[in-house]
């Protein structure tokens, strides 16, 4: 303890609050990044991995892990959403009507293989439609928020 001069108890008490203080307080800004970066995903997954898995399914079937890899190919690799995502989604569009989900073996029941269906399609447009303007607005802030910042 004589290498860092402390005098007293009282000392290494201070010493001690001071330390824990510092580490709540790196604590508090790891929590306050890890928010950020989690609320920058929420809105990919909630606001654009729905009509963007309907694009993927427009382009022809496929199964979840390559709607994946498909959005990190398009993305290149900046956005690969997680399948724990992909998967919730599309069972709803399949209770929904807007695919429909068929086993590549049914025997074996390994890999489901999802096809837009007509209704599908049609909610692709519709949501294709209506989020075109509020996807060009969100783009021009993030121009302005970037210019101003950079």
């Amino acid at each position: 303890m004589d290498e860092f001069n402390f005098n007293s108890l009282e000392d290494i008490k201070a010493e001690e609050r001071r330390l824990y203080n510092e580490y709540k307080q790196k604590i508090n800004e790891l929590k306050k990044v890890q928010k950020e970066k989690e609320a920058v995903g929420q809105v990919l997954t909630k606001g654009l991995l729905p009509i963007y898995v309907l694009y993927i399914l427009s382009l022809g079937p496929t199964n979840g892990n390559d709607i994946a890899h498909k959005i990190g190919e398009r993305t290149n690799g900046l956005w690969i959403p997680s399948t724990g995502g992909i998967y919730p989604l599309l069972k709803k569009f399949e209770k929904d009507g807007l695919i429909s989900g068929e086993w590549d073996d049914p025997k074996k029941k390994f890999m489901k293989i999802y096809t837009l269906t007509e209704n599908g399609f049609k909610e692709f447009e519709d949501r294709k439609t209506l989020l075109k303007v509020k996807i060009e607005e969100a783009l021009e802030v993030f121009k302005i928020i970037y210019t101003d910042l950079y």
